[in-house]
């Protein structure tokens, strides 16, 4: 009887053996990449990168209401008026009064709304000015021209 280490010095593969074996090789990194290594397909990343863009478009969107629905003339009682619907309805008054539709579209930013909703319901009205905040994006004409600073 021959010692292990005898056996294995002395082993001969063939070719359908190394075949197999690299062919399980194969399947197992493929396997260990796919579950555990974070690989993902063409189509996966596709979807993810297409999600994570709407999400971005999203997030501006309801920055963008945000900071319009704050600068508005009658910021107080649409507050009030917002807070006092639903959780649930806030969104749908943000889409009716097109807060969150940009200009050059028909439709609302599909999620702007239920976010730009969670983040007005966060305002303290007491924190409010007396006047509206003038719009953060609005050009204001300057009243005397530039100079070059030498």
């Amino acid at each position: 009887m021959s010692s292990i280490s005898e056996r294995f010095r002395d082993f001969k593969a063939g070719k359908a053996t190394l075949f197999w074996s690299c062919a399980g090789c194969i399947i197992a990194t493929m396997v260990v990449g796919f579950t555990w290594g974070g690989w993902v397909t063409g189509g996966s990343a596709e979807q993810r990168a297409d999600k994570a863009a709407q999400q971005a478009v999203a997030e501006l969107a309801a920055d963008i209401c945000f900071k319009r629905y704050l600068a508005a003339p009658d910021v107080r009682a649409n507050l009030t008026a917002l807070n006092e619907e639903s959780s649930y309805r806030r969104d749908g008054l943000l889409e009716e009064g097109g807060w969150v539709t940009l200009a050059d579209r028909a439709d609302p930013i599909d999620g702007a709304a239920d976010l730009c909703a969670d983040r007005l319901a966060e305002v303290d009205l007491s924190t409010l000015p007396a006047t509206p905040v003038a719009d953060a994006g609005a050009v204001v004409p300057a009243t005397e021209p530039a100079t070059a600073v030498q």
